[in-house]
């Protein structure tokens, strides 16, 4: 084997993204239907033990980057124990957080503290009565004061992730734009993706995110590409003039950026998947204490792992190469 995990695409995967639960305090409508989930019961969840036992061989093939997901992370206990645990396995740089912040405010010193890096936080609308539309229910004062913690105890880049949907907050495209002028904030916009449900209500609510670009001229506001944001994920990253933070833009259904994936999801239920879209998982969970089947499971993983994911496709009707998964975003980890 390969000292790196490297695909047949010639990819390097330095980046590992960790689902603790699939559960959430939430009901986010582009997330998780409002009832009927069925959620993995707590011994069929991977332990902390585990996790960092998977993360400690994948560490001695080059990964240095990690992301905790869920679900939303912070409803599993003691989330802190396990930052403290990955943070002390040999190159492991990088550990960062997305939250949806309802619970991050009162834990913002004890996570920075066990080593977590960095954070992202979703908010998808400014406006209270719209947010708790969105979330089913959530408290956007809550997310705020977690903003507002994150830069207290010294998290950085701190990001707001934006999923954008056609009617439903495409009109506060500018709000979130300003949000970058006078704070060090990172907006990030992401598409609307079809992640366990290709329907009507997903093609309604799809919008590109030329919208953002669009508005960013309509205001007169002149933007410039911009290098200098740390972090593992996929956005284009711009900068209006003048302004202290930056907004990124991620478009897997428009535009993928599967030519510079670098990351492999570990599901909360131990299942490797090579690609979020694509229903291929490889469980690891029985190989756990055997160094080397759980990085050759790993690298079987990488085998299949497709050239891209073909969302646009999807948009369209055409026909797809793989399979869709029908797990939930909540159930994937994103």
């Amino acid at each position: 084997m390969s000292k790196i995990l490297v695909d047949r695409f010639d990819r390097v995967h330095d980046y590992l993204r960790i689902s603790v639960t699939d559960k959430c305090n939430l009901r986010c409508v582009y997330c998780m239907p409002e009832e009927g989930m069925e959620f993995e019961p707590d011994d069929k969840l991977l332990k902390f033990d585990e996790i960092t036992e998977v993360v400690r061989v994948l560490a001695g093939y080059g990964v240095r980057k990690l992301r905790l997901t869920g679900g939303e992370p912070m409803v599993r206990k003691d989330l802190d124990l396990l930052i403290a645990s990955l943070a002390a396995i040999p190159g492991i740089e990088d550990i960062a957080l997305t939250t949806n912040g309802i619970f991050f405010a009162a834990k913002a010193e004890k996570f920075k503290a066990a080593g977590l890096t960095r954070i992202n936080i979703s908010l998808d609308s400014l406006r209270a009565d719209r947010f708790s539309m969105i979330t089913r229910g959530g408290d956007i004062r809550k997310v705020l004061d977690s903003l507002e913690a994150a830069a207290r105890v010294g998290l950085d880049p701190i990001k707001i992730n934006m999923v954008l949907m056609k009617g439903i907050n495409d009109d506060e495209i500018d709000d979130f734009l300003r949000l970058t002028m006078d704070r060090k904030l990172h907006v990030r916009f992401i598409e609307y993706m079809p992640i366990g449900h290709n329907d009507a209500n997903w093609k309604a609510g799809y919008l590109s995110l030329d919208a953002v670009l669009e508005r960013c001229v309509i205001n007169g506001w002149n933007v410039t590409p911009s290098e200098e944001v740390y972090g593992n994920g996929p956005a284009k990253n711009y900068r209006i003039d003048g302004a202290q933070g930056v907004f990124g833009l991620i478009h897997p259904v428009s535009d993928h950026f599967c030519e510079t994936c670098n990351r492999l999801r570990l599901t909360a239920d131990g299942n490797i998947k090579p690609c979020l879209y694509w229903s291929d998982e490889f469980n690891v969970r029985k190989y756990i204490g055997d160094d080397e089947a759980v990085a050759k499971l790993f690298f079987e993983a990488l085998e299949v792992k497709p050239e891209n994911h073909e969302m646009a496709q999807a948009l369209d009707n055409q026909a797809q190469s793989h399979t869709p998964t029908l797990r939930r975003m909540s159930q994937i980890g994103g």
